[in-house]
């Protein structure tokens, strides 16, 4: 299934989940300008997944409704790719790659076999947007919109605190 998402200009605020004939499936709701905490609703409005950073921590948590953790998305450092790590406890573990300026993104499992991939669609002057392509049934697709917003969190994270570091 291919869903196209994408983050607000103010990263607050409702965005719809579309399917590839523009249909909505599902929205994202981006609690806050002031944090990077965000729900993933299903088709029919029901809350499947929560994504956020914990207190005073650089790792993304994936919960599902009832709070409990499913999984914790990381960054890892490289000095030509970009690499994450999504551990999911019983379900393993997988890394997310893409070469150091490429927008596409593969998700790979323990065996290094691809699961999934995706790739951040926006333009030079709009917010994130994002396809994701996933035809395998290891990760559900509302769970990995929430693990790719996580990581594009962590990319702003990461971007923010580099150019404070310059100054």
């Amino acid at each position: 299934m291919d869903l196209y998402f994408r983050d607000n200009f103010f990263s607050s605020g409702m965005t719809e989940i579309l399917n590839e004939q523009e249909h909505a499936v599902g929205q994202v709701d981006l609690k806050s300008a002031f944090g990077s905490a965000i729900d993933v609703y299903g088709p029919e409005g029901q809350l499947l997944c929560k994504g956020s950073f914990p207190f005073l921590s650089g790792k993304w948590e994936i919960t599902d409704v009832n709070d409990e953790r499913i999984g914790v998305l990381k960054g890892r450092f490289s000095l030509f790719t970009k690499k994450f790590t999504y551990e999911t406890g019983t379900r393993g573990s997988y890394e997310i790659l893409s070469p150091a300026f490429s927008k596409e993104y593969e998700v790979m499992d323990e065996s290094g076999a691809r699961i999934t991939r995706f790739e951040q669609v926006n333009g030079w002057f709009s917010s994130g947007a994002f396809l994701l392509s996933n035809q395998g049934e290891v990760l559900d697709s509302y769970e990995l919109v929430a693990v790719i917003m996580g990581m594009y969190a962590i990319q702003k994270r990461q971007q923010a605190a580099a150019s404070n570091s310059t100054i």
